[in-house]
C-alpha cells in the first residue's frame, strides 16, 4: 500500500446520495461504509472528517437572521449528527472506531486529544473527527488539514462526486479539462477551487499532498490507497 495513514474527507451532502428529501440516506452510509471496509482490510490507519452540510451549514446562518458565529457552531454539531452516523454503519461492518470532538460533549464522543488520536490510529481503530477545530470561521476543509498534519497522516483524500480538479465546473461546462497532477503553486496560480485558502496553505506549508476522487465509484479508494493514478493529484 502506498499510504499507510491516510486522512478521508467526505462532503456531509454526499450523505444525502440523490436523495434530497433525507438528510441522510442509508444506502449511502452502507455504500461508504463497504469502501472504507475495504481499505481497513488492507492495514491502513484510517482517519476521517465529515461535513454537515446535510443538515445545516454555516452559511445559511444570515438568511435565517442567526449571528455567523452561532451559525458555525450549529455546524459543527450537525458534522457530530453525521459522524456518529457514520460510526454507526461503520460498526455494523465490524470495525473498531473513535469519534473525537473538537468541542466537549463526554457522553456522546471523546474530546480530540492528539496523542490518543494517534494511539487509536496505531491500534487499528477509524477515528471519525466530528465538531470541527472548535472555533467558528474554519470549515470541514480547514479541520481535515489540521488534524491530518496533527496525526501525521500521508495524505488527505477529498471524496467528490466529480473525478478529479478541472479547469471549470465539469457539470455546467462540456469542455472542463481534467488534470491528473497539479503542483500546489499551479493548483494556486490558476485559482481553482480545490479547498479554502486556510486549508489549502496548511497542506501546502506541510507538503501534505491533497487528492481529489470520486467517491461514489466503487474500489476508487482502494484504488488511491494502492498508490494507482485516480483522481486528480496535488503535491
Amino acid at each position: 500500500m502506498k499510504y499507510k495513514r491516510i486522512l478521508l474527507k467526505l462532503s456531509g451532502e454526499s450523505l444525502q446520495g440523490g436523495n434530497k428529501n433525507t438528510n441522510i440516506d442509508p444506502a449511502m452510509l452502507e455504500q461508504y461504509a463497504a469502501e472504507i471496509q475495504t481499505v481497513k482490510e488492507q492495514g491502513v490507519e484510517l482517519a476521517i472528517v465529515i461535513g454537515g452540510g446535510n443538515i445545516f451549514r454555516g452559511g445559511q446562518a444570515d438568511v435565517l437572521g442567526i449571528d455567523r458565529v452561532q451559525g458555525d457552531y450549529m455546524g459543527m454539531l450537525a458534522t457530530v449528527v453525521n459522524g456518529m452516523a457514520l460510526q454507526s454503519a461503520l460498526e455494523r461492518h465490524g470495525m473498531y472506531t473513535r469519534l473525537m470532538s473538537g468541542i466537549k460533549m463526554e457522553q456522546v464522543c471523546e474530546p480530540f486529544i492528539r496523542r490518543r488520536a494517534i494511539r487509536h490510529l496505531e491500534k487499528g481503530r477509524i477515528v471519525i473527527f466530528g465538531a470541527g477545530i472548535g472555533n467558528p470561521y474554519f470549515t470541514t476543509d480547514s479541520t481535515a488539514s489540521l488534524r491530518a498534519i496533527e496525526v501525521q497522516a500521508d495524505v488527505v483524500l477529498k471524496g467528490t462526486r466529480v473525478d478529479g480538479v478541472y479547469s471549470k465546473d465539469p457539470e455546467k461546462f462540456s469542455d472542463a479539462v481534467r488534470y491528473d497532477r497539479l503542483s500546489f503553486q499551479e493548483a494556486y496560480e490558476k485559482n481553482l477551487n480545490i479547498m479554502d485558502m486556510t486549508a489549502f496553505t496548511l497542506c501546502m506549508e506541510n507538503k501534505l499532498p491533497i487528492v481529489v476522487f470520486d467517491m461514489n465509484k466503487q474500489g476508487n479508494l482502494l484504488r488511491i490507497a494502492k498508490g494507482e493514478e485516480t483522481g486528480t493529484l496535488i503535491s
